[in-house]
């Protein structure tokens, strides 16, 4: 905003006045407007599980929506990592949700594996770049668009009770920027209590000294405030996920079942299911949505257009920065073209000098087959000549012999 455009917005602000109604006038039902009108729509949302195979994503999906997906297990012999996506309807009381759920199939189980985090990459950067080309388009559909946009990627951490591996820490930090990290500790039940929490602080410091950003609750809302702020301390959270159902005492209770106890899901001494659950699903997920929206495909839309030459300089307009990017391309095109004109003529002399070289070695081997074939003919009629000598010399000889002998046959006689 330039500074001859600021006293003006500035006047403009001060020239709204308060006023108070002096009846009803109904616009105070605007919010229910808009939840009447949200929830006929329905809502999406989108979840991305990384982690290593086997290490219990998909039992985890099934737990926190109490429900079975579709999923078959991965084995640990593929040569990349593929990113699946399933996406199902959920229905809970009128509420309409469309799930999308992601899985890094393959993650982990390769040898080399320094590219392991591109592919994760290259698939969230096409759920933006795909939001965006129907943002652009002249006729936009986005109130029917089906949003595929990560919204939450919950990253698995194996309990090894030691530290993060390279391949955790160099994944998460390239995927800081692009989509909101919610770190799990999976299998939480393999370590003990004591050995969990200094687990979690080893984690914790390392992702800090790393500069890896981890999506944080928000604390802005007094609704929810205390109760984010204490969640945000129990970060990462330690789970446990579980289809099968054991009954204790009079209630069956999703659990897991061991020679030395039982291990329940949803008892919060055992682990941090029921946080996880209440933190992405039923306190935050609206503002995991608007995160994604307003920060990561906001950052991911900025740079697409500034490399498409679009800024927020406000002395071109749109119309402007668009001839000039056209101006811009249609002599990057003619550029080519000569370019491809001069390959061509500069091929085309090439070529002709290699066919004039051809006929010229063309030519020489013909006088050369020439020259061989006169000098054949000439020995073959020397030897003929020779053969013929010889021959007549024969016959001479022959009519001598003849003629002695018939003389000394007649001095016999």
């Amino acid at each position: 905003m330039t500074e001859v455009e600021r006293p003006a917005v500035q006047s403009l602000q001060e020239m709204v006045r308060a006023l108070n109604l002096t009846g009803h006038v109904g616009f105070d039902s605007l919010p229910d407007q808009l939840v009447n009108k949200s929830v006929s729509q329905g809502f999406c949302f989108n979840i991305l599980c990384v982690g290593e195979t086997g290490i219990g994503k998909s039992t985890m999906m099934d737990t926190l929506f109490n429900t079975n997906f579709d999923s078959t297990p991965s084995t640990h012999d593929l040569p990349g990592v593929k990113l699946k996506a399933h996406t199902y309807e959920l229905r809970e009381k009128n509420v309409l949700l469309k799930l999308t759920l992601v899985d890094s199939v393959g993650f982990g189980d390769q040898i080399n594996k320094d590219d392991s985090w591109k592919p994760i990459v290259d698939y969230i950067d096409a759920q933006f770049d795909s939001y965006l080309h129907e943002e652009l388009k002249i006729k936009r559909m986005l109130h029917t668009y089906h949003d595929t946009r990560v919204h939450a990627c919950l990253y698995f951490i194996a309990p090894t009770g030691h530290s993060l591996k390279a391949l955790d820490l160099v994944t998460m930090k390239k995927l800081d920027t692009k989509v909101n990290i919610i770190p799990v500790i999976a299998k939480a039940d393999t370590i003990t209590k004591t050995e969990l929490q200094k687990f979690k602080t080893k984690l914790m410091s390392e992702l800090i000294s790393n500069g890896v950003h981890i999506y944080q609750f928000p604390t802005d809302d007094e609704t929810v405030s205390a109760t984010n702020a204490a969640m945000n301390q129990h970060l990462p959270f330690a789970v446990v996920g579980s289809n099968d159902e054991v009954k204790i005492g009079n209630k069956m209770v999703k659990a897991r079942q061991y020679p030395w106890g039982t291990v329940q899901v949803e008892n919060e001494n055992h682990c941090d299911f029921v946080k996880l659950r209440e933190m992405l699903i039923r306190t935050n997920m609206e503002d995991l949505r608007e995160v994604t929206h307003s920060k990561h495909y906001e950052l991911y839309r900025r740079h697409k257009l500034e490399e498409m030459g679009f800024s927020d300089s406000e002395s071109k307009s749109l119309s402007e920065t668009y001839e000039e990017k056209r101006h811009e391309h249609v002599a990057m095109l003619q550029k080519k073209e000569d370019e491809m004109r001069q390959m061509f003529v500069i091929r085309v002399k090439e070529k002709e000098a290699e066919l004039k070289e051809a006929e010229k070695e063309l030519h020489n081997r013909f006088d050369a087959l020439k020259r061989q074939h006169q000098e054949e003919k000439r020995k073959l009629d020397d030897s003929k000549k020779r053969l013929e000598d010889e021959m007549n010399l024969f016959a001479q000889q022959k009519t001598q012999v003849q003629a002695h002998t018939s003389t000394m046959g007649k001095k016999k006689k």
